[in-house]
């Protein structure tokens, strides 16, 4: 994919523009740059069935495609809330970071093999774990980038030793060699690759914070710069699912029973645990992490239902992008916020109405979607989830999601409830620079268009 290259280009050139002294050009250069990857992704659609790369280490379906460029999007999205962020110092050291963790996010849209796995999660985590440090005089920002150093280490060293132990059983890295071993052992698998395969699954339930591995995400979310948790929150999490999905839906799918009850019951941890938790938190930015593993429970749910195919990676397309585009506008209104009063809390909000009436609505509609309420993309990204999941034996975490999206609604609704009804306390003025009233209007109209049309992006793969 071109694209992986371009990205890759852009990081090296964020290296030189200290040095050649270009550096007030990065930023333009790298909106131009991403519109030129998803352009290039978007000419390789339907011509890419073979596309191998690097001794098939990686292999750009439609499926990579698409996920890459729901990613492409959202890194142009956030480009736009975090224009400030890259006018601090060490601006070129931000821009490579974020640049190269793009990178490693592609890179787990496409891998066709354990190694390349490996390199793309490392790459797309250790530029985190500083971007979450980076403001270095902060104790909470240098907490939570320590934190998610050592998560992310633990994290790694499970999915490693998962590794080893499928590569001692089936003699190869290769997901299609893998995926061919199981189908042709009929069952009779040793036990040691039973635990490898457990073993990977834990370093992903990691990566994309589901319960009960999800106890650094609040602390790491809460502690970063907001644009960070804003990347954290959609493009990491976008790229762990769809590393996630290849993983379980394609390759150990045939061996299904060994892991899918394990998957339910954190499922459905994660949906009670992360929604019971939000619904006590004062603070907006600690909220959202906590929903973000709610979130992260229901796309599991997808991967759960992996006898349906296409449908279900579908489903966990059209979750990613609409969870993507309302968090990117959460995050926006919540940056302003935040940078004006000094605070993330609930209280913050209060009299948004009436003082700023365009951020108060871009708001309500990216937590109606968020809440997933008709007519946003939020609602039917939960109802394809339950489409894919009516036809399997765990109907049971259709009914505690639907119970625990009540949760969910009341907690989105308080933000909305101190925006509307409460009394500003202070006299702070909160201002919007023309890119941020932009980036809200786009995303709150693809919010709403995705609602509206649904059908452009779940027919995607028919």
């Amino acid at each position: 994919m071109k694209g992986l290259f371009i990205i890759s280009g852009l990081g090296v050139l964020a290296m030189l523009a200290e040095i050649f002294k270009f550096k007030k050009l990065l930023y333009p250069l790298v909106l131009i740059g991403i519109l030129a990857a998803y352009v290039t992704n978007f000419m390789e659609w339907n011509n890419n069935t073979n596309i191998e790369m690097f001794a098939n280490m990686m292999r750009f379906d439609n499926v990579a495609l698409a996920f890459s460029g729901v990613i492409l999007v959202t890194a142009f999205f956030w480009f736009i809330l975090a224009n400030d962020y890259f006018e601090q110092d060490h601006v070129t050291d931000h821009f490579a970071l974020v640049l190269f963790a793009l990178v490693g996010a592609i890179m787990l849209t496409g891998f066709s093999n354990m190694t390349t796995l490996f390199l793309g999660i490392e790459i797309l985590s250790i530029p985190m774990y500083v971007l979450a440090a980076s403001r270095k005089r902060d104790l909470a920002s240098n907490e939570a980038g320590f934190k998610y150093l050592i998560m992310g280490s633990f994290a790694s060293g499970f999915l490693l030793f998962g590794i080893a132990l499928i590569y001692g059983a089936t003699g190869s890295f290769d997901l299609m060699a893998i995926r061919s071993f199981i189908s042709h052992a009929q069952g009779d698998l040793p036990a040691f690759f039973y635990a490898g395969v457990l073993m990977v699954l834990i370093a992903m339930l990691f990566k994309v914070s589901a319960a009960p591995f999800h106890f650094w995400a609040p602390d790491v979310y809460e502690g970063s710069p907001t644009v960070i948790t804003a990347l954290m929150s959609t493009i990491v999490k976008t790229a762990a699912f769809a590393a996630f999905m290849r993983l379980f839906l394609v390759v150990f799918g045939g061996v299904n029973e060994s892991w899918s009850m394990v998957l339910a019951v954190v499922i459905a941890l994660s949906l009670v645990i992360s929604n019971i938790t939000a619904a006590t938190q004062q603070s907006v930015k600690r909220m959202l992490a906590y929903s973000s593993i709610s979130h992260a429970a229901f796309m599991l749910m997808a991967i759960l239902a992996n006898q349906r195919g296409m449908t279900s990676v579908s489903a966990i397309l059209y979750y990613s992008l609409a969870y993507s585009v309302g968090s990117i506008a959460a995050f926006t209104v919540l940056y302003n916020i935040s940078k004006a009063k000094g605070n993330a809390n609930i209280e913050a909000f209060n009299g948004l109405g009436k003082r700023h009436p365009f951020m108060a609505v871009c708001m309500v509609i990216a937590m109606l979607s968020l809440a997933g309420i008709p007519i946003t993309a939020g609602f039917f990204a939960k109802y394809f989830i339950f489409s894919v999941m009516i036809g399997t034996t765990f109907k049971w975490l259709i009914i505690l999601a639907i119970l625990t999206s009540a949760v969910g609604v009341y907690y989105y609704f308080k933000v909305i409830i101190a925006m509307y009804f409460k009394q500003e306390d202070g006299e702070q003025e909160v201002t919007m620079e023309t890119s941020h009233v932009l980036l809200l209007a786009l995303t709150t109209i693809f919010t709403l268009a995705l609602g509206i049309v649904p059908k452009y992006v779940i027919e995607i793969f028919t």
